[in-house]
């Protein structure tokens, strides 16, 4: 199992288009066979600044979520809305261990 975390900063002008963007996205990644997680944070004291953690059964699920139509849309959309690029990170689970324990 593979989770990335990605952070976003958001110009604030293009907050509330940004959320509505990425909640489309969410609802799509989140019928992904091979996706565990897919959650959308949004700082409590910089509401310009958001979470996306991606939780996938496998790193080939978290590619093959890359080559879907919706975050490609997704990817487009946001990206004028963005302060400055988006930063991931990929890491591995250590707990929960069990696939059953992540739905």
């Amino acid at each position: 199992m593979i989770v990335n975390i990605v952070t976003v900063y958001v110009k604030p002008e293009h907050i509330q288009d940004f959320i509505q963007a990425t909640l489309t996205n969410h609802e799509n990644s989140i019928k992904e066979s091979g996706n565990l997680r897919f959650d959308v944070l949004q700082c409590k004291d910089d509401p310009t600044k958001f979470i996306l953690y991606e939780a996938y059964r496998s790193p080939q699920d978290a590619a093959e979520h890359k080559n879907t139509q919706h975050y490609a849309i997704w990817k487009d959309t946001v990206a004028p809305w963005m302060a400055k690029p988006r930063e991931g990170t990929t890491y591995i689970i250590i707990a929960p261990a069990e696939v059953d324990q992540w739905k």
